[in-house]
């Protein structure tokens, strides 16, 4: 014991395979099992990285799967629009149209009425020229 306490004064000390260690026996427990939680704290921390990178990835798939459609969106909202202009295109090509074909009908109307009173001017005259025979 006397020459355990003087080793012990030197720092050196007898583990329980009666081994010289410099340190003591409990400080060295603690050390290794210390070691055994940085090394089950560094394999959680590697798994956390792994799971944290797979989310990134997903949210990275996710907002190009978002941005794929807003732009599918964006296109189809264009077409609409330009299917929109074309359909008011039309609409005023064929007013534009309507009115002329109103004009055409109001000039053969006038043409009708100026024919149909031709007609009865001539009727009359053919009428008279026969009476007076």
């Amino acid at each position: 014991a006397m020459a355990q306490a003087a080793l012990g004064e030197a720092g050196l000390h007898f583990d329980e395979l009666n081994k010289l260690r410099v340190l003591e026996p409990e400080v060295a427990a603690q050390t290794a099992q210390l070691r055994e939680e940085c090394r089950a704290f560094v394999d959680k921390t590697a798994e956390f990285q792994k799971i944290v990178g797979s989310l990134i990835e997903l949210v990275d798939q996710l907002a190009k799967a978002a941005e794929s459609e807003k732009m599918k969106a964006i296109g189809a909202r264009n077409l609409l629009k330009s299917i929109a202009k074309q359909r008011e295109a039309q609409e005023q090509q064929l007013q534009a149209l309507i009115a002329e074909k109103k004009m055409q009908l109001e000039r053969y109307r006038i043409e009708y009425e100026t024919l149909c009173k031709i007609e009865a001017d001539q009727n009359e005259f053919i009428d008279q020229f026969i009476f007076q025979k």
